[in-house]
């Protein structure tokens, strides 16, 4: 979906396919038929844009059977999709049965997340629409906070100057340019916006930027303004962002509260549970460990932490929870914080991210009742996310183009 924005870009709107994992090229075949197609039908619209999950197998494909690769972007063209942006921070395994904390490998120190990434920016300049120019792929914050070390600090630091000097050359190679974006999330070394800014000046390229996804600026209780704010002086550029909320409960010492907060708490994904006190953050890494009090994960750099997180203030846990559909009272969603965001990211004078992805990839680890039944329902479902992004970029001012 684009949208024109009062000064004449182009924003483009689009949901992430990593709802529908699949490690094979045929898999991914198979989404844009079962999935994508039908969600681009629901919402009446000729053209739909997704945001496409290659995992490492796919990728592989793609990027070295240039057959492969042409018959991929056909099968998007006859379906009325279209791709700007990749999500590359899974590289495998997204769904498995449990993910957890799998989904950090490779991290940045490691040469085949590099190379990883390389080859999904190679992909991408060959399924951007011949209209456009830009894409944009979102990666992983660097890597795990307890795995990351100085040598790995060193290690990642240098693997984004090489990927920064491939970006460069293939742009000239294709005429057509790929920006990568760090994505913050809580217990990562690059937890929050504010501690992408020292890595990422140190690279200094403009095609290397974040990912601002707002259900983890969220948990993370940052605020949106402040956190674009200081992005925008740092000249971070923002190359993404992805629209999501997470699950918040105003007052988790309540026992009706932590029932509620209990159903969420699955085996799947790890959900990153966070308050925050007059000394700072505190959380942990895991929302069941927040409700069992099995012990304290400090966010990096030794914010304050202790046995058990306090409930005696809001908790926020970090599990994508559909756009249009917040959780039944005692808990709610995070949603006036993405309002918040995309009002600063589209609804001023010019945009600062041109990109928006709705990424509710826990839609089957809700709890049983609020599952979807079939893929008709999550269609439905996603659909309804699509319609609710695409209702609030109307009301900032952007008009919704055919």
């Amino acid at each position: 979906m684009r949208f024109r924005h009062p000064d004449g870009t182009t924003v483009h709107l689009a949901y992430c396919t990593n709802v529908h994992p699949a490690e094979t090229l045929d898999g991914v075949v198979a989404q844009l038929r079962d999935h994508c197609v039908p969600v681009r039908r629901r919402l009446g619209r000729d053209r739909l844009g997704i945001g496409l999950w290659l995992a490492r197998d796919a990728a592989r494909t793609l990027d070295t059977d240039p057959s492969a690769l042409r018959a991929l972007r056909r099968e998007l063209d006859r379906g009325g999709l279209e791709v700007v942006t990749l999500n590359g921070f899974p590289y495998e395994g997204f769904g498995a049965a449990e993910v957890k904390y799998r989904v950090y490998k490779p991290d940045w120190a490691d040469p085949e997340r590099l190379e990883y990434t390389t080859a999904l920016a190679r992909i991408l300049t060959a399924l951007l629409p011949d209209d456009v120019t830009e894409g944009s792929v979102s990666t992983l914050p660097l890597g795990w906070r307890t795995t990351w070390s100085a040598d790995h600090a060193r290690a990642g630091q240098r693997a984004l100057t090489t990927l920064a000097e491939r970006l460069d050359a293939l742009a000239e190679l294709t005429g057509r340019s790929v920006r990568v974006g760090l994505e913050p999330e809580p217990g990562c070394t690059v937890e929050t916006t504010g501690d992408a800014i020292a890595p990422l000046t140190a690279v200094g390229h403009p095609r290397i930027g974040v990912c601002v996804d707002t259900c983890h600026l969220a948990t993370s209780f940052e605020d949106p303004a402040e956190a674009l704010d200081a992005l925008a002086a740092a000249r971070v550029p923002v190359v993404k962002s992805q629209l999501s909320a997470a699950l918040h409960a105003e007052h988790p010492g309540r026992p009706e509260v932590r029932e509620a907060l209990a159903a969420f708490a699955e085996p799947r994904f790890l959900h990153q549970t966070r308050t925050l006190t007059a000394t700072g953050p505190r959380g942990t890494d895991d929302l069941g460990e927040a409700l069992s009090g099995l012990g304290e994960a400090p966010p990096p750099r030794g914010r304050p932490g202790g046995s058990t997180l306090p409930a005696d203030a809001p908790w926020r846990a970090h599990f994508h929870v559909p756009l249009h559909a917040a959780p039944a009272p005692p808990l709610t969603s995070t949603l006036p914080v993405l309002r918040a965001a995309l009002a600063r990211l589209v609804g001023g004078p010019r945009p600062l991210t041109r990109h928006l992805e709705v990424e509710t990839y826990t839609w089957q680890a809700l709890p049983p009742e609020l599952r979807p039944r079939g893929r008709d329902r999550l269609a439905d479902g996603i659909a309804a996310e699509l319609a609710l992004a695409r209702d609030e970029l109307a009301d900032l001012g952007l008009k919704e183009l055919p």
